[in-house]
């Protein structure tokens, strides 16, 4: 049905607050990256509108740090956007904060807890080989 995957990968050492929390901003960054995934707002029996969802399933997996540091390395070589969440990123408060200290590290000595992105089928399987489903 779609040409595209949705992957993000978690590093499989996070607290569950943790998993939730990075899952939702990477998230939010795919769909803020590709407004096309958004459908049409949801509509209960009792005529209560809700937000609209993204249209595309997304898969999520895990890794240890070297996996996830391997599929950020192969994203990058292979020019996929991404969205990013680095380790930093919990100690601050706002969006700001999480700039500032995200623009401290390069991809070399970043400690990446999460990574999310799209793009072709096959090209997602490639970048994300050897991360596990997440459970």
């Amino acid at each position: 049905m779609f040409d595209t995957k949705i992957v993000i990968v978690l590093r499989e050492d996070l607290l569950t607050w943790q998993k939730l929390n990075v899952t939702a901003f990477l998230v939010s960054g795919i769909v803020g990256a590709n407004s096309n995934l958004l459908g049409e707002p949801y509509r209960d029996a009792a005529g209560h509108v809700y937000n609209p969802l993204c249209i595309q399933p997304m898969v999520v997996l895990s890794g240890d740090q070297e996996t996830v540091r391997v599929i950020h390395r192969r994203a990058l070589e292979r020019d996929v956007s991404c969205s990013l969440y680095v380790e930093e990123m919990f100690s601050t408060g706002h969006d700001a904060d999480n700039r500032r200290v995200f623009a401290e590290y390069t991809p070399q000595d970043a400690k990446v807890v999460g990574i999310a992105l799209r793009t072709d089928k096959k090209l997602a399987d490639k970048i994300t080989k050897g991360a596990k489903m997440h459970s």
